[in-house]
């Protein structure tokens, strides 16, 4: 019996590193395989072979170009890296998985629900890659979930309220204008019943407005207040959002551009400058961030 007491400790320090390397192990094949799927699609895409054809107007492809791009060159390698780098248990491995969730989440949905599913306008046979998708999605969640588990707890912050003040003051100047040009279009819809781009895709209209107005700007607010609330305790969850809005600014711009360079009859210069100066915002923000805070 005693013995049993002495080896007891031993058996459950073994069953915790056994399941802290099954978790480690099951993420990063995770990360690696979604990294390689959003590859595939991108690739089967209207970026190279087309042979994907999404449910909504042709002209809507100019931002799916943009936005396969950037899964090609940014998400996947972020994805692929971050995984074999936990693999390898690296430390930075954390912080490349939590700049890919909530990106992906936003990602599929869009690609999944976002289409004019009930319109007999246009044909697509994009249901077909449903579950690569889905594969996606859940992958993200899971991959969200570790890496705000594993992510370092012991961190220090160091800003200093003038510099602050003037980030903040920036940061809300350009969010309320980006709130203000949706909230614009949306009002115009109620009133006429059409809007710019509106009668083309309508549920991508609406799909794209919801998203933004309820869930990336009150995220970026959110994080602002944090950053004067809690800072100490807050760095997961600053790096996690901060993460989300550098890759999606990249895939919004990277839409803009392209849309621009093929006479997209829907692009505005004002969207493209507002999302390039918040993409210059957002930026400068991350690594804000980043330089005051310190692991202890």
């Amino acid at each position: 019996h005693y013995e049993y007491l002495l080896e007891k400790p031993d058996m459950e320090q073994i069953i915790s590193l056994q399941r802290a390397r099954f978790e480690r192990v099951f993420t990063a094949l995770l990360a690696i395989l979604s990294g390689v799927i959003l590859i595939l699609l991108a690739v089967q895409g209207p970026l190279f072979l087309d042979h994907i054809h999404y449910k909504t107007a042709e002209i809507i492809n100019n931002q799916l170009l943009g936005q396969d791009i950037v899964n090609l060159l940014v998400l996947a390698p972020l994805l692929i890296a971050g995984g074999i780098s936990l693999l390898l248990k690296k430390r930075y491995a954390i912080y490349l998985l939590l700049m890919a969730p909530l990106y992906l989440i936003y990602y599929v949905l869009s690609y999944t629900i976002g289409w004019e599913w009930s319109s007999k306008l246009y044909t697509g046979n994009n249901e077909k890659w449903f579950f690569h998708f889905l594969f996606i999605l859940i992958s993200s969640v899971i991959i969200l979930f570790y890496a705000l588990a594993e992510f370092p707890e012991k961190v220090q912050s160091h800003f200093k309220r003038k510099h602050l003040l003037i980030y903040t003051l920036l940061n809300l100047f350009f969010m309320l204008i980006f709130a203000g040009m949706w909230i614009s279009e949306v009002r115009e819809v109620i009133a006429t019943g059409t809007a710019r781009g509106y009668d083309i895709a309508p549920t991508a209209f609406w799909l794209v407005r919801v998203f933004d107005l309820g869930f990336t700007i009150p995220l970026g607010i959110l994080s602002i207040y944090l950053l004067w609330t809690r800072p100490d305790t807050t760095f997961p969850v600053q790096f996690m959002f901060y993460g989300f809005f550098l890759t999606m600014i990249i895939a919004v711009n990277a839409m803009g551009v392209i849309m621009l360079l093929n006479n997209d009859p829907t692009f505005l210069f004002r969207d493209l400058s507002v999302f390039l100066i918040l993409g210059a915002i957002i930026s400068f923000g991350f690594g804000f961030i980043l330089k005051n805070y310190r692991t202890t």
